[in-house]
């Protein structure tokens, strides 16, 4: 979000070199957590990380989050309110965001903690996995064609 409302993420997108390496390191990325989904084997969710994450790792993902770019940008350059006020705009629209953000990502963590927890059968979570990580990957190859 800071990305967008500073205009750096205008500058990196502007930059043909640096727009493609976000691009395939995006595509990468959602790659990678299609394979992690669809080889969780028997369990609905990711197949289990060999070390923690970390801080410092899930800050440098943010910069290849296409999600976070283009909700950013809709948000912050789709309409302006207070022309007079932007500084007030800018953290109003910050605040309003987060007040949708964090209890929507809360549902999700609660209804993929629901389903991990149903007594389904392996072939069921085998299924459930396949289909969101067939589902990544059609979201991955709508966003290359549409880039390229």
């Amino acid at each position: 979000m800071m990305l967008v409302v500073s205009g750096i993420a205008a500058v990196a997108l502007a930059t043909p070199v640096l727009r493609t390496l976000l691009l395939f390191a995006s595509v990468g990325y959602l790659g990678f957590l299609a394979w992690r989904i669809a080889s969780a084997g028997s369990k609905v969710g990711f197949s289990p990380a060999v070390s923690p994450l970390g801080f410092a790792n899930g800050l440098t993902l943010q910069f290849i989050n296409p999600k976070a770019y283009v909700v950013g940008t809709a948000l912050f350059s789709g309409f302006a309110f207070l022309p007079d006020a932007p500084v007030w705009e800018v953290v109003i629209k910050i605040v309003v965001f987060n007040m949708i953000w964090v209890p929507v990502h809360m549902i999700w963590l609660g209804a993929g903690a629901k389903l991990g927890s149903l007594d389904l059968s392996e072939r069921s979570h085998q299924r459930i996995n396949f289909a969101m990580a067939a589902s990544l990957m059609v979201v991955v190859v709508i966003a290359l064609a549409s880039a390229l």
